[in-house]
């Protein structure tokens, strides 16, 4: 294409215009920096029938080849010092380079471009006042740039840096709202946490153990696993509130709590389901019920020995045992446990009767 071919009044110059026009369209829908330099180096080339062109960016104190279209191999992937190469000298200058015979100008590095087919070639800085970047045109043959290609180039630049900048800022909002999300998310499972949570103990409290337990009960009957539940009912707790105060009465409530979660395993739902009441669900469980409540009630003893208080930690407690093949409801067991368990405080009573 000779210079009065590409002249601003030539047809091949009015197609470019309209190229660019469209480039510039696609840059401002862009959002991430692959689909930026995807567009720019096929356009590069396109405005002026180079045969390759190159996408560079800044990167510290280097020149960063990140794209390239070429009828060969260039640089892209390496990185060069900024003083060391044309793309250098185009951001650092603010100025655009352009060089018709490569090995008649000392800004070139000779010996880098000998393996290439670079003959001559045209560098513009991506945004002139503190430039990011730079876009190369190559020839494999003489070539003097136009006016015309070089402004069209710098245009391209120009709307180049502009994507550049709503990436970023589109990539910042982007952020802003992945943050806020979470932070949104975190709340959420604060105050889901908090509406399951006793307040008292720490331990679940009666909607968080029905959300918890049936889905472990269910979980276990599809794999054939054994359940207990559990249930324990703190003894002499209104005793102690009408002579000690309702203070005293709490601080009793939480030494249970502590002493039912130290003695169970740390996959055990343990709940506080009312005011002096406690249930447990144990998928798998180390012990059968018996021996459960026989080391819960020594736990409590020697929690007793351990600390001198005007209270003393009791409780009675009763359990039921559920197979996979049995399809009782959590209510109906909550009701077994508890029933078992005023089984067992009845005959405790009569027994210290006689």
């Amino acid at each position: 294409m000779t210079r009065d071919e590409f002249g601003p009044s030539s047809g091949h110059y009015t197609q470019a215009v309209e190229r660019l026009l469209h480039a510039v369209q696609e840059l401002s829908l862009a959002r991430d920096l692959d689909q930026v330099q995807k567009i720019v180096r096929r356009t590069a080339r396109e405005l002026t029938g180079c045969d390759g062109s190159t996408f560079v960016l800044r990167d510290g104190d280097k020149c960063f080849y990140a794209d390239e279209d070429a009828i060969e191999p260039l640089w892209k992937g390496n990185r060069f010092p900024m003083p060391t190469c044309i793309s250098g000298w185009a951001m650092l200058n603010r100025k655009t380079a352009i060089i018709p015979d490569i090995y008649a100008d000392e800004r070139i590095p000779h010996e880098a471009y000998r393996p290439t087919f670079v003959k001559s070639l045209v560098m513009v800085p991506i945004r002139r006042l503190s430039p990011i970047g730079a876009i190369g045109n190559y020839w494999a043959h003489r070539h003097q740039a136009t006016a015309e290609e070089v402004r069209l180039l710098q245009a391209l630049a120009d709307s180049t840096s502009i994507a550049l900048e709503n990436i970023q800022v589109y990539g910042e909002m982007e952020q802003r709202v992945r943050d806020r999300t979470a932070a949104l998310e975190r709340a959420n499972q604060e105050i889901r946490k908090l509406s399951m949570t006793d307040e008292l103990t720490g331990l679940l409290n009666r909607r968080g153990f029905y959300a918890l337990a049936e889905q472990a009960l269910a979980h276990a009957r599809r794999n054939g696993e054994q359940a207990l539940l559990a249930f324990v009912d703190v003894d002499g707790l209104k005793r102690v509130n009408d002579a000690l105060g309702h203070d005293t009465g709490d601080a009793m409530i939480a030494d249970v709590a502590r002493v039912l979660r130290s003695t169970l395993r740390e996959s055990d739902i343990v709940a506080r389901v009312g005011g002096d009441e406690f249930c447990v669900v144990a998928i798998n469980p180390e012990t059968d019920g018996q021996v459960l409540r026989e080391r819960l009630l020594e736990r409590l003893e020697q929690a007793n020995a351990a600390a001198d208080k005007t209270y003393r930690l009791a409780a009675s407690i009763g359990f039921v045992e559920s197979r996979a093949a049995e399809t009782a409801t959590l209510d109906q067991l909550i009701l077994g446990a508890d029933e078992h368990m005023y089984a067992h405080k009845k005959a405790r009573a009569q027994a210290r009767l006689y």
